[in-house]
């Protein structure tokens, strides 16, 4: 039995690096499924009528960046800081014997065959395979046990931003629709380690640099305290500027340096 991609999702996240470890920790994030033109448009209609009644779906994808790596039986999930290993289908490892997900998410609107929506937690260019409502009555288990994920706890730090920081986030959001503030919360308030889904280096004077997508945030920790100091630019002057200088979707990188500096 052949299994068709109905569509594709179109996300603000092109690298795994980054991305929500699951829908709800960064209700923000936006994306939008389009259908592919593998049915007629008329029958992909038939398939979405009444699904605007809806405020949630689930929505089945490939975990199409993991097939290449293959999977293994035994993961180490970044929950447990990579000291301990679990059964995969014990966890929400992306590298599984068939690499699908599923995942619930915010339908904000449905303008012909596109679906926008919210929580995203995918990356950009996810193969999607269905969809479903989401049903409260039926899809909330109220005594459902976490096994060794036990409660969601409390962020370990909290997350304060500077000044310059603010405007700069305020700046992108407003200006440019880049929401950056959400994400960059839920992974500060994680701590200044990092693991396998986020990539965090330390400079030279003792600061630290969380890459989030193509973005740069500067941070440092004060106690239990991660203070964000200022958003930068991914790209080198030599990409913006040079080599890839007519790519227009580095506009919003030369307008922020021309903005804020390099």
């Amino acid at each position: 039995m052949l299994i068709d991609v109905i569509g594709t999702m179109r996300t603000c996240f092109p690298e795994k690096f980054g991305i929500p470890r699951q829908s709800g920790l960064a209700p923000l994030a936006r994306g939008v499924l389009r259908f592919e033109p593998t049915q007629p448009a008329a029958v992909w209609r038939d398939c979405l009528r009444g699904l605007d009644g809806f405020t949630h779906v689930w929505i089945t994808f490939v975990f199409h960046q993991a097939v290449p790596e293959g999977w293994k039986a035994l993961v180490r999930p970044p929950r447990l800081g990579g000291k301990e290993k679990m059964g995969v289908f014990a966890t929400r490892s992306p590298h599984r014997p068939n690499p699908i997900g599923l995942s619930p998410m915010k339908l904000e609107r449905i303008e012909g065959l596109v679906l926008h929506v919210r929580g995203v937690d995918v990356i950009d260019g996810t193969p999607v395979l269905d969809l479903k409502p989401y049903v409260p009555f039926a899809d909330i288990v109220a005594d459902a046990s976490t096994g060794w994920i036990g409660n969601d706890p409390d962020p370990a730090y909290q997350v304060r931003w500077e000044p310059l920081a603010q405007e700069q986030a305020a700046w992108l959001r407003e200006l440019h629709a880049v929401e950056l503030v959400a994400s960059i919360d839920k992974q500060l308030a994680l701590g200044p380690r990092p693991h396998a889904y986020r990539r965090i280096r330390e400079t030279e004077d003792g600061k630290r640099v969380l890459s989030l997508h193509d973005w740069r945030v500067r941070f440092r920790i004060e106690e239990r305290t991660a203070i964000v100091e200022r958003v930068s630019s991914g790209y080198r002057a030599s990409q913006l500027y040079g080599e890839r200088a007519s790519d227009a979707k580095l506009d919003v990188h030369r307008a922020f340096a021309a903005q804020f500096g390099a």
